[in-house]
């Protein structure tokens, strides 16, 4: 696993020793951050489920200024934490251990708001869809923000989610990826 672009070009990922955990492949991250490469610079990016953490470091290559992991899998703490350090990307990062769900109140109650989130739970729980109904009204998501999630193709997702519409959507092999903004205002 290495991060495909930004100033970190090349560089290898420490990848997990079990199957628990899922990061997005190489040339899907590569391909979703190509689409993203406009609204990177300078962004707040929210990583969630963040396994190895390789979409949120991707984000921090290609030029975020800072980026938000939430996991509670110690697995897979250790591995994001482990790639931060090695990368000398803490003092852009901040790791939350915690459930998901949680973190999102949390965060929504220090007035956090994001320009980046992604959403790349384990395939099959509902999680992608739960995450999405409670961004969706969310203070965490403002106007400009893009939500993106990562799905195994034939799990259900909806293409909106209250003030979320999803606007693009890519299949990579058995993986989907949708795109999410603000639905403008009528």
């Amino acid at each position: 696993m290495r991060i495909s672009g930004g100033v970190l070009r090349g560089r290898q990922l420490h990848a997990p020793k079990t199957n628990t955990i899922r990061p997005m492949r190489d040339q899907v991250r590569a391909a979703v951050f190509n689409i993203l490469e406009e609204v990177i610079e300078g962004s707040r990016f929210l990583d969630l489920f963040a396994g190895t953490g390789s979409v949120g470091i991707e984000a921090l290559s290609r030029g975020a200024a800072e980026a938000v992991f939430v996991d509670q899998s110690p697995e897979a703490l250790g591995i994001i934490r482990s790639n931060l350090k090695e990368l000398d990307l803490g003092a852009k990062s901040t790791v939350i251990p915690d459930d998901v769900f949680r973190a999102l109140d949390a965060l929504a109650g220090q007035n956090q708001r994001f320009d980046l989130i992604f959403v790349g739970p384990p395939y099959g729980k509902g999680l992608a869809d739960r995450t999405m109904q409670k961004l969706s009204s969310s203070a965490l998501v403002h106007s400009q923000s893009i939500v993106f999630v990562e799905v195994f193709k034939k799990e259900i997702l909806h293409r909106e989610y209250n003030l979320l519409k999803s606007f693009d959507e890519r299949f990579y092999g058995d993986n989907l990826v949708l795109f999410f903004q603000q639905k403008e205002p009528s």
